[in-house]
């Protein structure tokens, strides 16, 4: 058995701790989401044969997971204009992995 299993970025505490009352309620929402669509991806995943996929197996798959990517691109560009100015940087979409926290996992070496 494969070990496949996607985690939610989290939002690191000192931005959360600087974003609105509202936009951490839709967040808190986003983040549930994330986590149902995640335990979905992930049991697909394990339930087919990598090696062996259909083509409607791999155009699931690949679906699922743009939404798992669009999600995350709502949720950063809903934060985004709630953080200072000065780290506006950590606002631009990454071509990169995924990472477990949704601003990156080195957010003291970027701020």
């Amino acid at each position: 058995q494969r070990t496949v299993c996607l985690n939610v970025p989290a939002v690191k505490n000192p931005i959360w701790g600087n974003i609105s009352p509202s936009i951490r309620a839709q967040e808190i929402k986003m983040q549930k989401i994330l986590k149902l669509l995640a335990a979905g991806i992930t049991a697909f995943a394990r339930s087919v044969n990598g090696t062996n996929m259909t083509d409607e197996q791999q155009g699931a798959l690949a679906l699922l997971c743009n939404v798992q990517f669009e999600i995350n691109c709502f949720r950063k560009s809903a934060i985004c204009p709630t953080v200072n100015p000065k780290f506006a940087g950590l606002c631009k979409t990454s071509s990169t992995p995924p990472p477990t926290l949704l601003f990156g996992d080195n957010l003291p070496k970027q701020v």
